[in-house]
């Protein structure tokens, strides 16, 4: 199997491991099979979509469940900044859970709407619902589906139908394991794409996370054996849903037993950073964006010199004299100009490596690692109720 970090594929089979590890290590090369994808739907891509986005006061909504939905809270800032010139288009991030509890809500009727739905196995009862509800709701609805699952429900349902497109990413982006690590990291880079984003190489994007694997490899095994007990992951725009995202790996591959959360650097100051005690590990990703990353800078410096925790941050570039890197900071092999979408998959798989590390210390499988079942790689339990109350 590929390897990560030096760990031993024997031992990581033992340990319930493997196929983290695998799709974790996988994914600067699957990056470039999901980049050749797009590439050669780029016709069909762009029939479907151009015709839209040439809409007067259309609606883009970016949406998903969990981990899918931060792939929209990743994307909707730099797909604001690219296309918010078009007069009245809207592009909202809002997760399939919150669609299906208050659709009344979410939903516009009478705005032409572009739902895209991301979707690792398109199994998840929210997905399915929220696709339904869209197309009850709202008079004039289109729907992209990105999704790793051939045979799932929502490939096969929307595969076929007027009004829709199905991009369908390489087999090796749908994990096996529970966490998603490659249908994340597949899935985000897939729509910024597909919509033309601003993005740096795939080829830099993927030397830049296979650089920080092999050169962070140290640091990564001496910050997952610190004795932390809680992770704070700060990020500004589109790097908070990836913030988001890189603390939901923590809290799930170490089964809850490590507290991790997620907040804007502006934010944290307004009462959650009182969850910062000797044992607190926080990570800052630094925003690429001039005017932004004075503020990111601001709190980095606060909280080195308040001294509560250990702090790290994840850069593009070297700071300047007065911030220059301190010994735990990662530095990203990726432009100083590149757009902080960019910045996303490469430090995530630095996230997903700690998460992983944390989970073993903690003797968790993380292949598996909900113990008590309480958590399921598809969510269960879930009741999608009617739209219309049943009578009395």
């Amino acid at each position: 199997m590929m390897t990560l970090l030096h760990l031993d594929p024997a031992d990581l089979e033992r340990r319930g491991a493997t196929h983290t590890a695998r799709e974790i290590a996988q994914q600067p090369r699957v990056w470039r099979d999901v980049h050749a994808l797009v590439q050669s739907r780029r016709t069909a891509l762009d029939g479907f979509l151009r015709p839209l986005l040439a809409r007067p006061a259309l609606r883009i909504v970016l949406t998903g469940a969990g981990s899918s939905a931060f792939i929209g809270q990743c994307l909707a800032p730099a797909l604001l900044q690219q296309l918010g010139a078009r007069p009245g288009i809207r592009i909202d991030a809002v997760a399939t859970t919150d669609i299906v509890s208050n659709p009344a809500q979410c939903l516009q009727p009478g705005v032409p709407t572009l739902l895209v739905s991301f979707a690792r196995s398109g199994n998840s009862p929210e997905s399915l619902a929220a696709v339904q509800l869209a197309d009850a709701t709202v008079d004039d609805c289109h729907h992209l589906v990105i999704t790793c699952a051939a045979e799932g429900a929502l490939a096969r349902r929307l595969g076929e139908r007027e009004r829709a497109h199905v991009l369908l990413l390489p087999d090796e982006t749908h994990d096996r394991a529970f966490a998603m690590t490659s249908s994340f990291t597949g899935m985000l880079l897939a729509a910024a794409w597909a919509f033309g984003l601003s993005m740096p190489s795939v080829t830099a994007l993927g030397d830049a996370a296979a650089a920080l694997l092999a050169a962070e490899a140290e640091r990564l095994t001496t910050l997952g054996q610190q004795p932390f007990e809680r992770l704070v992951v700060l990020g500004s725009n589109g790097l908070q849903g990836l913030a988001k995202e890189a603390a939901l790996k923590m809290l799930e591959l170490t089964d809850g037993r490590l507290v991790a959360m997620a907040d804007s650097p502006l934010g944290f100051r307004h009462g959650p950073k009182t969850v910062l005690n000797e044992r607190t590990l926080v990570l800052i990703l630094l925003s690429n964006d001039s005017y932004t990353r004075r503020y990111d800078l601001d709190l980095l410096r606060e909280l080195r010199r308040q001294g509560r925790g250990r702090v790290v941050a994840l850069s593009t570039s070297a700071l300047n004299a007065e911030d220059a890197l301190a010994a735990d900071d990662v530095l990203l092999d990726l432009p100083a100009n590149a757009p902080d979408l960019a910045l996303a998959p490469v430090a995530l798989v630095f996230a997903q490596c700690l998460a992983l590390l944390a989970s073993l210390k903690l003797g968790i499988t993380p292949d598996n690692p909900s113990a008590s079942g309480t958590v399921t790689r598809v969510v269960s339990g879930v009741v999608i109720h009617p739209l219309s109350p049943p009578s009395p």
